[in-house]
């Protein structure tokens, strides 16, 4: 499975205590993935989905918190390549539809119906209520990248209004969801690898999480171990450039003037130089006599190479 369907997984089995919570994570599983449906002058309730954890969810919520008759159905639809499964989560009696209904906000005493796409601010004034509406949220409609690729956390919604209510659920506990527009759907989502870390917390994904953890673990030390890699080589291209240069200022010299020339302590960073290609300027200056330090080492050398390029203009 994906790490999205391990977290979903994971998600699917946890159901609340509190009826208040499995209430509100109810709601918004009805928002995001359910329908009210006219049955003559009453309304029944559906939730018809792809996956199985939704399916499974939404079924224990309804018969835990009303202990009402619930019906499942799965159809099959056979592609060219691949069957699909659909599963329909249905409370078909009147009754206990107008029953979910009241307790979720979405009808008063008369069964006039809210907007089945939002959330009654009632669902949600506890903390507690608040992670089960987005543990609910992305149950129906969420996704996490591939950790080990990149960081992308996302809840697609079906209405701004309904994006701008996860949003506000999300931003109350910290992490910085924004929104954007892709077709006709919104998109809650989060690109920064702490904040999802973050969010897995928030809806209580504590397996998730810790995996997640381990692998921002190895890619932080993989990312350093790069850095540090890349940083020795740029010295090392750094190095072996300089040294190839000073070697040429050297010859040059030499074919032009000669060591006798040279004053004794360039000639002798000179003669070091061209012996010990290699070297490190720290090396060299230990192969002096007497030692000198690393700051002296390439204070000779560039007054080397500015002597040859003194020369090199003299000839011009």
């Amino acid at each position: 499975m994906s790490f999205s369907q391990d977290v979903r997984q994971e998600l699917s089995t946890q159901i609340a205590s509190a009826r208040h919570c499995r209430l509100a994570e109810l709601a918004m599983m009805i928002s995001m993935a359910g329908e009210i449906l006219p049955a003559g002058n009453e309304r029944i309730i559906k939730i018809r989905t792809e996956n199985l954890f939704v399916a499974r969810k939404s079924f224990t919520l309804l018969k835990k918190t009303f202990n009402i008759s619930v019906d499942v159905s799965v159809h099959i639809l056979r592609g060219e390549k691949n069957s699909e499964r659909i599963y329909t989560v249905l409370v078909k009696d009147p009754e206990s539809a107008r029953s979910v209904l009241r307790a979720l906000k979405m009808a008063d005493d008369a069964v006039i119906l809210a907007s089945a796409k939002s959330l009654d601010p009632l669902l949600v004034q506890q903390p507690c209520c608040r992670r089960a509406c987005i543990r609910g949220a992305f149950l129906c409609a969420g996704s996490i990248s591939n950790p080990e690729r990149f960081y992308h956390f996302e809840i697609v919604c079906p209405t701004r209004k309904c994006a701008g209510q996860l949003q506000s659920l999300i931003h109350s506990f910290g992490p910085d969801a924004k929104i954007v527009q892709r077709k006709s759907h919104y998109i809650v989502y989060i690109k920064e690898g702490a904040q999802i870390v973050d969010m897995l917390n928030i809806m209580e994904a504590h397996v998730s999480l810790m995996n997640l953890e381990n692998i921002r673990i190895v890619r932080e030390m993989r990312n350093s171990v790069n850095r540090k890699v890349n940083c020795e080589a740029a010295n090392i291209n750094k190095t072996v450039n300089a040294s190839v240069r000073q070697a040429e200022d050297i010859r040059f010299l030499i074919d032009r003037i000669g060591f006798e020339q040279l004053p004794p302590n360039l000639a002798d960073i000179a003669r070091a130089r061209l012996e010990h290609p290699d070297a490190s300027l720290a090396e060299l200056g230990e192969m002096l006599t007497p030692p000198i330090g690393k700051s002296g080492v390439n204070h000779r050398l560039r007054k080397l190479g500015r002597l040859a390029e003194q020369v090199r203009e003299s000839e011009e």
